[in-house]
């Protein structure tokens, strides 16, 4: 596996690359197997520049909101902010059914919840890329990836944090010379059912920037989570 804490990604590995748009997302990608998310079975998504994996709909909005949300959208945030990949970094996405990456998704997941019998035979792997913030000056960059995975039965979402540089875009009332203020990057998920979503620690505060750090799965950088249906396992109190 990679020394890095990310699962391989870019066009070497067959993934697709999100059009240079500020606010863009991809094409709806129709999923060969249908993803679970709490209760609700999911056949397309889109891969929005703006750190937001969204089911059913695209998602523009720059400036993120807590989670739960009023409107019910249900998504996931690895880094929900205003990225503006014309200025700089990628967003790559690919579906996977590779026997390797298959391989490490299991191990990792069997090592995190070790009680839950778990093969992988579907991923979708989202990565951005050293993305820039919408009114930068700088060449700061976010890399960060969201990995779903099922086994038909079960679900996971699999959130890893390379590198954060900044956490709020210039029309967030972030700082264009730092990237920092503002209304900082939210992260987590939402299901849409008003009842279960789950709020990073540090999210929408400067602490966010610290994402790298924290873990629920004792691996610094990554949160984990099953979600097909509601469990409480593996997620931690709040943290201190």
């Amino acid at each position: 596996p990679p020394a890095s804490l990310l699962y391989p990604y870019g066009l070497e590995h067959q993934d697709q690359k999100n059009p240079k748009l500020d606010d863009g997302t991809s094409k709806q990608v129709t999923l060969s197997v249908p993803f679970t998310f709490y209760g609700q079975e999911h056949q397309t998504l889109y891969v929005n520049n703006n750190g937001v994996i969204s089911f059913d709909a695209r998602v523009n909005q720059y400036t993120p909101d807590p989670f739960p949300l009023a409107d019910g959208r249900p998504f996931v945030a690895p880094y929900w902010a205003d990225v503006d990949n014309v200025l700089g970094g990628d967003v790559f996405y690919r579906q996977s059914t590779d026997p390797e990456l298959l391989a490490f998704i299991t191990k990792d997941i069997n090592q995190y919840f070790p009680t839950i019998p778990y093969t992988a035979t579907w991923a979708l792997v989202a990565t951005w890329d050293h993305v820039a913030y919408y009114g930068s000056t700088t060449k700061k960059g976010n890399t960060f990836q969201a990995v779903l995975t099922t086994d038909t039965k079960r679900s996971f979402i699999i959130l890893n944090y390379w590198d954060i540089q900044w956490t709020t875009g210039a029309a967030s009332d972030g700082d264009p010379e730092t990237g920092l203020g503002g209304t900082p990057a939210h992260a987590g998920f939402n299901s849409g059912d008003d009842t279960n979503f789950y709020n990073i620690p540090g999210s929408q505060t400067e602490a966010v920037i610290n994402i790298t750090k924290t873990s629920n799965v004792d691996v610094p950088g990554r949160w984990v989570f099953q979600v097909d249906d509601f469990k409480v396992t593996g997620i931690p109190l709040e943290m201190p």
